[in-house]
């Protein structure tokens, strides 16, 4: 990340977030989405809900994990993802999009 941007570069992160403080995750979000903003394409493999209901696009793969996932269970936005009746993910994804004030 130190080469100047040109704004054609895929990124691709493997759990960013592990370890990570709440507020080191919201700045990392921050970073994602100017990288974005500026034409690059972001991949995150991740399980941090505060990152998955901040994206674009979700692919839920599962339906659980090992020999028993793998399998794509839903793709859409985090709202259409929080609609699945097939995604763990959704479950959880939903209680995470509703407003502070309806939790």
């Amino acid at each position: 990340l130190s080469k100047r941007g040109t704004g054609k570069t895929m990124y691709i992160l493997d759990e960013p977030t592990t370890g990570l403080h709440f507020a080191d995750i919201a700045k990392l979000i921050e970073l994602l989405q100017e990288l974005v903003e500026q034409g690059n394409t972001v991949l995150v493999i991740e399980h941090n809900l505060d990152v998955v209901k901040s994206v674009d696009h979700v692919i839920d793969l599962g339906p659980d994990g090992g020999r028993k996932g793998g399998e794509i269970v839903v793709v859409g936005t985090p709202e259409q993802v929080a609609k699945s009746k097939r995604s763990e993910t959704s479950r959880f994804l939903k209680d995470m999009l509703r407003p502070a004030e309806m939790r």
